[in-house]
């Protein structure tokens, strides 16, 4: 089992990137949150691997971190319904810390903006992982009381934490700019290039700033 790649990144697009390792390509399939963070073509890259096997073939997604390729293997392997291709296009519409956070919270309306995701497959999601998704970067029920709902069932034992990360700044951030009249994946997208500036523990008004251009 194919469990990372370290290498040089050869080729590059939105949803694959080629990694030459000891003179072999290998071409990995990958969410457009890790595609923003590759190096250039020709530098060193590393990416955390999951080899996934069908009858026809077998592919390899590649993730920024291991915590994304683990939450990437626990979407496909919990959820019914939810397979490779349907979790890579969650993962691209959403980052890592706003998809456990509107899991934490039910947000089923949230979660069905991804493509291939109705209410009912979101639904399941939420009834699958809300009790395996820890609680990160302290309480959550600041967003959840925006939202009406409240986190419950919560198991911070779960070894998907990100030691450091308040998820929910970075979800109440991504909330502020979509209440600005941003897109879901355009906010998200702008909160992230926020916290790679800022740090993890940045508050929520430091990465609006930022994701504005302030």
């Amino acid at each position: 089992m194919i469990v990372s790649l370290s290498g040089i990144l050869i080729e590059a697009a939105i949803f694959r990137a080629v990694i030459e390792c000891a003179g072999v390509g290998y071409e990995v399939n990958i969410p457009v949150s890790t595609a923003e963070k590759l190096p250039r073509i020709g530098e060193k890259v590393r990416l955390f691997t999951l080899q996934t096997f069908r009858e026809d073939g077998q592919s390899l997604y590649g993730f920024h971190s291991a915590e994304e390729r683990d939450f990437f293997k626990m979407l496909i392997e919990k959820v019914s319904g939810i397979g490779p291709g349907i979790a890579l296009k969650i993962f691209s519409r959403l980052s890592l810390p706003v998809l456990r956070d509107a899991i934490r919270r039910s947000d089923v309306a949230l979660l069905s903006q991804c493509p291939g995701i109705g209410k009912k497959t979101a639904e399941r999601l939420v009834v699958e992982l809300r009790d395996k998704v820890a609680l990160v970067g302290g309480s959550a029920t600041g967003t959840a009381k925006k939202s009406g709902n409240s986190p419950s069932a919560i198991d911070t034992g779960t070894p998907f934490a990100e030691s450091g990360a308040d998820e929910s700044a970075q979800a109440d951030a991504v909330a502020a700019l979509m209440a600005l009249g941003f897109k879901l994946a355009d906010a998200d997208k702008a909160v992230r290039a926020a916290v790679a500036k800022a740090g993890a523990d940045a508050s929520v008004e430091k990465l609006v700033r930022l994701a504005l251009g302030n």
